[in-house]
């Protein structure tokens, strides 16, 4: 009996197997960062350096200063003995460097007015959703404002109920002046005054 059970262990060797399984990525922990050849920037830094670069460009002071550039340089090759000339008559390095200037200007300004085009539908997009939220405010005070002007319309005023009474005074005075009793009582106040005096008459 113990040597089977021997031969058994020997057979299922746990540890060899568990240990010559490949590893798997465990879910709960983020997969290490891969080697890139290539250099990283952050494209939020590039862009606000490309609008930066594109507002300069827009400047005059941009202008003033590349146009003294120009000047001196052509001043330059033109004034300054053979020897110190670094760019003869026509200037063909003059030539080279303003068009790699406009070669590289053009994107970064191209780059700047998309980031302004992303801002400004961003702003129209919350300016629309804005004005959405205020028009439902706006419909839903106007509904509420309704319905307050048609329960007001049912509810009996200061103004209604005092022309009410005074129609009700010019009322009772027309019918005491047209009985022709100028005694005649209109209120219970002066009927409760005027009872004993008729009593004693009566008496």
């Amino acid at each position: 009996m113990a040597p089977e059970r021997e031969s058994n262990r020997e057979r299922t060797p746990t540890g060899a197997t568990a240990a010559g399984r490949p590893r798997t990525p465990r879910l709960d922990q983020p997969r290490p960062p891969r080697r890139r050849f290539l250099p990283e920037w952050d494209p939020e830094a590039f862009g606000r350096l490309s609008e930066k670069i594109a507002r300069f460009l827009g400047t005059g002071r941009f202008i003033v200063w590349m146009t003294v550039v120009i000047i001196l340089w052509v001043v330059w090759n033109i004034a300054a003995p053979a020897t110190f000339r670094f760019d003869n008559y026509p200037f063909i390095f003059l030539t080279l460097m303003l068009s790699l200037q406009a070669s590289y200007a053009a994107p970064l300004i191209l780059l700047a007015q998309n980031r302004q085009d992303d801002r400004d539908r961003v702003n129209l997009e919350q300016d629309r959703k804005q004005n959405e939220r205020s028009i439902a405010d706006t419909e839903y005070l106007t509904r509420e404002i309704a319905a307050l002007r048609m329960g007001l319309g049912e509810v009996a005023t200061r103004d209604w109920i005092r022309s009410e009474l005074q129609d009700l005074v010019k009322e009772m005075e027309e019918r005491r002046h047209s009985d022709g009793h100028p005694g005649h009582v209109v209120f219970p106040a002066e009927r409760s005054e005027r009872s004993p005096g008729r009593d004693a008459d009566d008496r």
